[in-house]
């Protein structure tokens, strides 16, 4: 299988690099990198590492080999810039000791200006950082990316509220090509697992990095597996293994391609999704002014806000119709390859991240991610 390593790994190496230099240890042109929960270590590639401002701060840079050739950070020039203070207070949580700054090219949360990280990415900084920060002081730790605003705007992040750059959303230490058969059989094998440690009658299977990390942040028990590009297969294969329900969750740019029939969803493949939403909206008997201006929409995202504009609540039923249609079609799918009791319980995000459209099997299921 064609797999590399996610940026989080190649972010933590060139801060640890950083940091090492700052403080005299001496450096080599790589740094192993541990892994949360994972005895292995995973050797990262530096590129350069230096003093700079008088030696009051250190500055190393890494490249980002994802290992896969339509990975929008294959080759990512990554900066990190570390300098350290002095502090009097005693921090119990390891995260206080790093002040994780967001430099140029690097995404944040356009309502609250904070970094956009994952978990993950912020643990493996922690594992990474806190043996070599020295005792009494904090780390102040500038990330940039210098081409990440111009590669920002071939991703959605602006859909979820994020702006200025790439996001740091790495879930995982490898990296898996989402369009390649091996991910298929990853996917399969995860489930596989999930099965035979301790059957369950539900799973979910998220669309997407974005939809990997709402999830998670949930807490829900219920077992997670991102599916990638090939979720039809994969939803043949659960039934075949006798799974009950399977709750599809994801973004509705991502989602909206089921309800159109197309169930290996990577761009290179296929890609109708304004075309599918203007077949539902004509379903559903949107006027057709309306119907034209949707046409002439880039984004299923910039869609959505001009029908809210129009009227929120037809805006809506139209999202709740959007997933009970891709609960059915998902449905026609499976039925054509086996015969199974198997149910599709459809659950769709906006784009701040929050739950807001289910079908008529999500329903049940949609309070899973909400916030209490």
């Amino acid at each position: 299988m064609k797999k590399g390593f996610s940026l989080p790994l190649w972010v933590a190496g060139a801060a640890k690099s950083a940091v090492k230099k700052l403080i005299g240890i001496p450096c080599e042109d790589y740094e192993f990198i541990k892994i949360p929960k994972d005895k292995n270590l995973i050797k990262i590639n530096v590129h350069s590492s230096g003093l700079i401002n008088g030696g009051s701060h250190a500055l190393a840079i890494t490249f980002v080999d994802s290992g896969l050739d339509l990975d929008l950070t294959q080759n990512l020039e990554i900066w990190t810039i570390a300098s350290i203070e002095q502090t009097h207070q005693k921090n119990d949580k390891l995260l206080n000791q790093i002040n994780i700054i967001p430099g140029f090219g690097v995404g944040i949360h356009q309502q609250t200006s904070e970094i956009c990280i994952s978990q993950f990415a912020k643990e493996i900084l922690v594992k990474n950082l806190q043996d070599i920060i020295p005792e009494g002081y904090k780390l102040n730790l500038e990330i940039t990316f210098p081409n990440g605003k111009f590669l920002a705007e071939r991703t959605s992040n602006q859909s979820f509220g994020i702006v200025d750059g790439l996001s740091i959303i790495g879930t995982s230490a490898e990296t898996f090509s989402s369009a390649s058969p091996d991910q298929l059989e990853s996917a399969k094998a995860q489930l596989k697992k999930i099965i035979s440690n301790e059957f369950c009658e539900t799973i979910i299977f998220v669309i997407g990095e974005n939809g990997l990390d709402l999830a998670k942040s949930h807490n829900t028990k219920l077992p997670i597996i991102k599916v990638g590009n090939w979720i039809g297969p994969l939803l043949v294969y659960a039934a075949l293994q006798k799974i009950k329900t399977i709750i599809l969750f994801g973004y509705h740019g991502k989602l909206i391609k089921l309800a159109g029939g197309i169930f290996h969803t990577h761009n290179h493949l296929a890609d109708a999704r304004i075309e599918i939403l203007i077949y539902l909206a004509v379903k559903e008997e949107v006027p057709t002014k309306i119907i034209k201006q949707l046409s002439q929409e880039n984004t299923v995202e910039d869609a959505f806000l001009l029908l809210e504009s129009f009227n929120i609540s037809m805006a809506n039923n139209l999202w709740n119709k959007l997933s009970d249609s891709v609960e059915k079609r998902s449905m026609e799918y499976v039925n054509r390859y086996t015969k199974t009791d198997m149910q599709v319980a459809a659950i769709t995000f906006d784009k701040k991240r929050e739950a807001r459209w289910s079908g008529n099997n999500g329903k049940d299921y949609i309070s899973i991610f909400k916030d209490p």
